[in-house]
């Protein structure tokens, strides 16, 4: 069973996990790159995504695609108590709002808050850059993946070495 934080419920820490997601946008090749990372409150991996995307034509839409599809993936992966952590600030405090968003990127920012309308319990949040490596790591070597691919407890090994500087960190 989980707690009472003030009136909200959370689940106990060791079932709450982390899910990171960035993206790369590669210019020259009209397409866009997907890095998502799912790990538990140890830091250990459950679970990895790199994967193509479409053109993009800002920032803002790149990092909502990159989360909505990082959302996606945890949702098949079957993770439903999740800590989002995006390094986007605009992009995370629109997802974390209840607000209706009427700008161009609204329905998607409506698409991935209906997705984790589906999950048990979800916290949006904002992280430095530089907090970011795997994701970014995986974003970028989805440079030449043009299908969804999973790892579970794993990751490919160009991310190894910003697992390494991450496990550091924590």
């Amino acid at each position: 069973m989980g707690h009472l934080v003030g009136d909200v419920w959370k689940p106990p820490p060791n079932l709450v996990f982390k899910l990171n997601f960035d993206v790369a946008v590669f210019v020259e090749a009209k397409r866009a790159g997907f890095g998502a990372i799912i790990r538990n409150n140890k830091g250990e991996v459950m679970a990895t995504m790199p994967t193509g995307g479409p053109p993009v034509s800002s920032n803002e839409e790149a990092k909502l695609l990159a989360c909505k599809k990082a959302v996606e993936f945890a949702i098949d992966a079957s993770f439903s108590e999740l800590v989002i952590k995006g390094d986007n600030s605009n992009v995370m405090k629109a997802l974390s709002s209840s607000l209706a968003d009427w700008s161009l990127l609204g329905n998607v920012v409506d698409d991935v808050r209906h997705l984790v309308f589906r999950m048990h319990w979800v916290n949006f949040s904002c992280i430095r850059r530089g907090g970011n490596w795997v994701a970014h790591a995986l974003a970028q070597y989805a440079r030449n993946i043009y299908e969804d691919v999973f790892w579970m407890e794993d990751s490919p090994l160009p991310t190894l070495n910003a697992l390494c500087h991450d496990s550091l960190l924590l």
